[in-house]
């Protein structure tokens, strides 16, 4: 049984919570990935997946799988091919509980700058457009949806699209050299996708200056007014984001997934309703046997031994 159907049998009582989840890992188990729904777009041929594959570099040891974009000769642009390869990234057995976090980061002094403009061109055709902002779009709620935390480390320029993915990570570890702008208005295409993500991460006066002037903002000012999590020198931005990532390593699979899913579900609500969805939550999550082994371990005084899986603890 794939972990988010047993997760979904759990705490399915909360309505619009499990069935995507269930979804979106569904099939995941087999060796050739089939991907849900919201990401049903093929490679033509092992031609292009190659082709996706040189444009990002994914590695996993303990838990910590590290996709890296690729391509800096292009500052690292989300052209059609680099968000299917990054999708693939993330998707490669997602439901596996050898996988606990994803860290995104990117070679070269940008970050990444956003759509390839090239691809934007009259010439390319609506119908290719269309299909680049899908994808964008598959991408970044998949980075929400995916059931492990998803870390964003930063080193440099992150530009609309480009900081989109940044704000739609749930967490951002960025040196004091970065910046974060949305300046498609400069060249005549208004940010209006990038700013879904960013002006949920950020106040929304804050958003509308730098969607408006396509001026960048500092590391800081980004920590300041919420857009990323923590600012660290260069020398510090591995050890950092590596430390974050090994704590969370060292928690249940399963509750961290129940947790994330509900984060994200009762931010869309008004308090009453987000109240009455995580207190549900809390219940069920007290029904897992992770959920009862924390309890007991902590009252034992001894470390936990995690399952990792969404079953109910026993009556």
């Amino acid at each position: 049984m794939g972990y988010l159907y047993a997760a979904g049998r759990c705490f399915g009582k909360i309505r619009g919570l499990a069935r995507p989840r269930a979804q979106l890992l569904q099939g995941w188990r087999t060796a050739k990935i089939v991907p849900p729904a919201h990401a049903q777009t093929r490679f033509a041929s092992e031609a292009a997946a190659a082709k996706c594959e040189r444009l990002t570099v994914r590695k996993q040891k303990d838990g910590i799988r590290t996709i890296i974009l690729n391509n800096p000769k292009k500052r690292n642009a989300l052209s059609l091919t680099m968000l299917e390869s990054l999708r693939s990234d993330l998707l490669h057995e997602a439901e596996s509980n050898d996988l606990r976090v994803i860290v995104i980061s990117a070679e070269g002094p940008v970050f990444s700058s956003g759509h390839d403009l090239k691809e934007l061109t009259s010439a390319k055709g609506w119908d290719h457009h269309a299909e680049v902002f899908a994808v964008c779009t598959e991408v970044m709620t998949l980075l929400q949806d995916i059931p492990v935390p998803v870390i964003a480390k930063v080193n440099g320029l992150a530009t609309a699209a480009g900081c989109q993915l940044v704000a739609s990570c749930d967490v951002a570890v960025v040196s004091d050299k970065s910046k974060f702008a949305t300046p498609g208005v400069n060249v005549g295409v208004f940010c209006s996708t990038p700013a879904v993500a960013v002006g949920r991460s950020l106040p929304r006066k804050v958003t509308l200056e730098m969607l408006f002037t396509g001026e960048p903002i500092s590391a800081h000012d980004a920590l300041l007014h919420g857009l990323v999590s923590r600012v660290v020198p260069e020398d510090k931005l591995d050890e950092v984001t590596m430390k974050i990532a090994g704590k969370i390593c060292e928690t249940s699979r399963s509750v961290v997934a129940l947790g994330k899913a509900t984060f994200y579900k009762q931010m869309a609500l008004n308090r009453n309703e987000a109240y009455q969805i995580a207190a549900q939550v809390m219940v069920d999550n007290l029904t897992l046997k992770d959920g009862q082994e924390g309890i007991l371990s902590f009252i034992q005084k001894r470390k936990p031994v995690w399952t990792h899986s969404a079953e109910k603890a026993d009556e």
